[in-house]
């Protein structure tokens, strides 16, 4: 986006017109938006009680830890599930905070309204109390996003971050866009603006959360900030080919296909995930802590993407297992083990 010499946007051909983000809906853009609905609408069929409790709070353990993961956190599920428990947690206390105030950041989800900023100022506060000394408050100086020592983009002027914020609340409000293309729209122009000093990865992805669950409650439990983070380069890339190109089509794009892919787990493996074939082989051989080649080995398997996408990825995401390095998902020391009995059993408790 290219700024006027007193800090506006390129978005508007004249300062009077309304405020509208640059982006292109592309075919691409069309297919995902079908697609993502469609199977909201097969989830949305079955009812609420096709999600059980010990699903529930295990996606929102997810999201919270890919959030806070991509931010450099290095809390595991299993810690960010004991700190929701109130139980005591050994880790670096900026991190416990981080994870605290994110829990309750999330537990206030259903009261927002996506479109205020009383809101938008009041769930920033939540989010990083005991972390900014601004918290709640849009930022008073410049800012840049920093990428291997160098400067990837530098933000708009402070003095402008509320008239654009004021625009982009506004659109939002106003716009007849579907909600999964306003919402990747918001998410990728509130980076741009970057309007606070910290946590400004972690609100926006908290807001377009917010926004799909103003479309459908399902959101709310959909952990696509899981899936984000697993692709994180990509998630990064997205933004700034949309900054280079000042056209955020790139960014919708990218996070269209996050939500298809976590809606689609989400979807799959609700058909009792414990009960289909794939998923009941894996956890048959599951014993103690394996790897992905000793998982495939005992199952007889070759082909690595059958693997992931009908054994390894709906059991994680049905959450009977988990990863024994959660914060470096592909590494080659990574391996797996079963936690279905031990968090049924924390339910029980």
């Amino acid at each position: 986006m290219t700024f006027y010499e007193d800090g506006g946007s390129m978005s508007r051909t004249n300062k009077k017109d309304a405020y509208h983000p640059p982006f292109t809906i592309t075919p691409q853009i069309l297919r995902l938006v079908a697609e993502i609905s469609e199977t909201v609408g097969h989830i949305s069929a079955r009812g609420e009680g096709v999600l059980d409790l010990h699903l529930r709070r295990t996606n929102r353990i997810r999201t919270i830890q890919g959030s806070l993961a991509i931010e450099g956190n290095t809390l595991s599920e299993e810690q960010i599930a004991a700190i929701l428990d109130g139980k005591r947690v050994i880790a670096p206390l900026r991190e416990i905070q981080e994870a605290k105030n994110a829990i309750a950041a999330y537990d206030r989800l259903e009261q927002w309204n996506p479109h205020s900023e009383t809101d938008l100022l009041t769930a920033h506060n939540i989010l990083m109390v005991g972390l900014a000394g601004d918290a709640g408050h849009y930022r008073s100086g410049g800012v840049g996003v920093m990428g291997g020592g160098q400067v990837l983009h530098m933000a708009p002027p402070a003095k402008r971050v509320p008239i654009l914020m004021g625009d982009l609340l506004l659109w939002l409000a106003s716009t007849d866009y579907h909600p999964l293309v306003a919402s990747s729209v918001f998410h990728y122009e509130f980076e741009f603006i970057h309007p606070f000093s910290d946590g400004n990865g972690r609100m926006g992805r908290l807001w377009q959360t917010l926004i799909l669950y103003r479309w459908n409650a399902l959101f709310a439990r959909i952990p696509v900030e899981s899936l984000i983070y697993e692709h994180q380069s990509e998630y990064y890339e997205a933004i700034q080919q949309s900054t280079a190109k000042t056209n955020c089509s790139p960014f919708i794009e990218f996070m269209l296909t996050m939500i298809q892919g976590a809606v689609h787990a989400f979807y799959t493996p609700q058909v009792a995930p414990q009960d289909t074939p794939q998923v009941k082989r894996l956890l048959a051989v599951l014993t103690g802590e394996m790897t992905r080649d000793e998982l495939q080995t005992a199952l007889g398997l070759k082909d690595r993407k059958s693997f992931r996408e009908r054994y390894l990825l709906p059991a994680l995401q049905a959450g009977l297992i988990e990863m024994t390095i959660p914060s470096k998902p592909n590494s080659r020391m990574q391996k797996y083990r079963p936690i279905f009995l031990q968090l049924t059993g924390r339910m029980l408790e």
